[in-house]
Order: C-alpha cells, then sequence, then structure tokens
C-alpha cells in the first residue's frame, strides 16, 4: 500500500470533496481522483461515494479511515524521532478558539510563546465556531464541552462563569432592575440563537425563561462592546467583563458555569510544538485561574 495514496484519502475524507483536498495538497484533480481509484484497487473495496456536492465515505471508508489515521499517527511520531523534533520547538501549530477566549485571553499572551521559540509559529482562529480536528482544521481546539466521540486528547483547563452586566451609563438612564422579572422592561444584549455552536451555550433560559434579547450578536466580544455601548443588559463572561469599570454586575441572578478543554487530535500528540503550545496554554490558565471565577 502506497503511503502517499493513504495521505490522499485522507486528505478526502477530511475535505469532503476531490476538489478541496487537491487545493489543500497542491495537486490537480485529475491526480487525486486517480490516486484515490489506485488505492481503492489495491484495497478492493470502494471508500467513497460521489455525490453532485462532494465525495461520502462508504462503510468500508470509515472503517479504512479509523487506519488511515493510526497509519497518519505512526508517520507523525516517526518522522519527529528521526528529525530530532524533540530537541527543538519549531513548525506551525494552528489553535482554534471561542472568540471570547481566543481574542480576548489568548491574543495578548501568545507572543510571549513565540518569543520564547522563535521558530515556533502559531496561528490563532479565534472565531465563534467549532473545528474539526480529524479534519485538521486546528491542530489545538479549545470547546467547551468535552468531545466524547473521535480519537481526541482532552484536558479540562478551568471552569468559568458569565453573568449579567449592564453599563454604568445605562443603569443611571433606565435604572437598576431588582428581579428577574424586571428584566422585561429593559434592553437585553443576547446571542443569535440559530447559530449558537454547542447547545452548552444557549444559556440564556438559564437566566429567564422569557430572555428575549432585541439586540443579537454571534460574537462574545461583540455582545461585550454593544454592553459597554449602553446598548442594553446582557450575559456576559465574568473574566471579560471585570476588565471594563464601565460595566456593572447585577446581582438579580446566580452566575451561569461553564468549562473551557483543551483537545487535540490523537496523532499529533508525539509532536513537541503541540505539546509545548498545550503545556503554555494550560500554564497560563493555571496562573491566571481566579480570574475566571
Amino acid at each position: 500500500m502506497n503511503w502517499d495514496d493513504v495521505r490522499i484519502f485522507l486528505a478526502v475524507a477530511r475535505a469532503g470533496q476531490i476538489l478541496g483536498a487537491a487545493k489543500r495538497l497542491g495537486l490537480n484533480h485529475a491526480t487525486v481522483s486517480r490516486r484515490v481509484a489506485a488505492l481503492e484497487e489495491s484495497l478492493n473495496a470502494r471508500l467513497f461515494r460521489r455525490l453532485t456536492t462532494g465525495s461520502e465515505l462508504t462503510p468500508a471508508g470509515e472503517h479504512f479511515l479509523a487506519v488511515a489515521e493510526r497509519m497518519e499517527g505512526d508517520m507523525i511520531a516517526a518522522r519527529a524521532e528521526i528529525a530530532g523534533e524533540g530537541n527543538d520547538v519549531s513548525g506551525t501549530v494552528r489553535i482554534g478558539a471561542p472568540d471570547g477566549f481566543g481574542v480576548a485571553y489568548l491574543a495578548p499572551r501568545l507572543g510571549e510563546l513565540t518569543q520564547k521559540h522563535p521558530t515556533l509559529s502559531v496561528q490563532l482562529v479565534p472565531v465563534p465556531r467549532s473545528f474539526s480536528l480529524s479534519r485538521r482544521e486546528a491542530d489545538i481546539a479549545i470547546t467547551v464541552e468535552r468531545p466524547t466521540e473521535g480519537r481526541l486528547v482532552a484536558a479540562k483547563l478551568v471552569d468559568y462563569t458569565l453573568g449579567l452586566y449592564a453599563s454604568k451609563a445605562y443603569l443611571d438612564a433606565q435604572g437598576m432592575p431588582a428581579t428577574i422579572d424586571d428584566l422585561g422592561k429593559h434592553r437585553l444584549v443576547g446571542y443569535v440563537g440559530d447559530l449558537v455552536i454547542s447547545p452548552s451555550l444557549d444559556y440564556a433560559t438559564e437566566i429567564s425563561p422569557r430572555w428575549n434579547a432585541g439586540f443579537q450578536i454571534s460574537s462574545a466580544l461583540g455582545q461585550t462592546a454593544a454592553v459597554r455601548s449602553g446598548a442594553g443588559i446582557g450575559i456576559l463572561h465574568t473574566f471579560i467583563a471585570k476588565s471594563f469599570d464601565e460595566l456593572v454586575p447585577l446581582a438579580i441572578a446566580p452566575p451561569i458555569r461553564r468549562a473551557y478543554w483543551l483537545v487535540y487530535h490523537e496523532s499529533v500528540r508525539p509532536l513537541r510544538r503541540v505539546q509545548a503550545v498545550s503545556a503554555f496554554i494550560a500554564g497560563l490558565v493555571e496562573k491566571d485561574r481566579a480570574s475566571f471565577a
């Protein structure tokens, strides 16, 4: 079995289409299609269903994907050992994170890591979306739920809280709500419900079953900016909101508790650069644990 054919199979499986895999690999469409066909012939099995929308794994393809990922992990480990990567931290690591944690917390701190390791390149993708580690959309993901499927390594980083906040200017103009029921008389800032990437982030009803935000933003930082501007009352991350003196916490509801997890795919475990970045993030959070409470 040709390893390059397996590598191309993985790219197609992760991209969900031959054209997308070809772009990622820097090959032409016909070459990728031919190599996949050669692999299927060598295995005497059909690995993909060709659809108008892309390529879908067959049951045989799903089974072979697990085998191919184990092969990939062994290849990564072998290359790291032979190249002496254990003695240096270099290469590129992409981190996918929710925008609040990624921008407000990680972005100001990762420069210390790249300064320490000049040949290490860190890519931070802090957007309000989920990342597929099996499709290699990121090397490390910060998630709000522990993954339960796939060959993933997960470690809990920290518990964090969210709570009700308003700006001093808004409260001066509109008054302080005395109870949860009073929120119905106020302008509310919230998230866009159908764009929530995880059920655990659909938390507004934990504050009030009648939460109805007139201003909805699909970004934790966007919600913070809107509340700071006086647009209304919002549910904000405590570790972000406490940085702004103009924001006032409202003690009419208990805090919402969630957790951040650091996750990477089993196949990249041998890479020293992934371990170094993971350890750095974990160390940062441990040092600042109190600020997340």
